[in-house]
């Protein structure tokens, strides 16, 4: 299995973003009443989304941008998020990158957690 922290060990700039996503199953009726129910085994309700930042150099993003690719969205990877104590599986859907000055560059990444075997 991958390991982003291992494989890549580039850690994020500072003010990642970690976003929160319940399960949940809205039935609404007509007179207004509405019933919430939390979707799946209790573990996995709430999995989370990471809005990443790395300002590297060129050759680090491409080793992130090379990492990302092989996976190719479909693919799982294990990965700590700064600040938690343990590692989770996350895809990566969505990434951009942008070259603000020579030899620099920015890739703005969305991990999204999973839960696989």
């Amino acid at each position: 299995m991958a390991n982003f922290n291992n494989d890549v060990n580039i850690q994020p700039t500072y003010g990642q973003r970690k976003n929160s996503a319940p399960l949940t199953r809205i039935v609404r009726f007509a007179d207004g009443y509405e019933h919430r129910i939390l979707f799946g085994l209790a573990e996995h309700q709430n999995p989370k989304i990471f809005n990443l930042t790395f300002n590297v150099s060129e050759t680090q993003a491409d080793t992130i941008e090379n990492f990302l690719d092989a996976r190719a969205g479909t693919e799982s990877f294990d990965f700590t998020p700064p600040g938690e104590s343990s590692s989770s599986k996350f895809v990566c859907e969505i990434w951009s990158k942008s070259i603000p000055y020579l030899n620099r560059a920015t890739i703005q990444a969305t991990f999204r957690e999973v839960f696989e075997p």
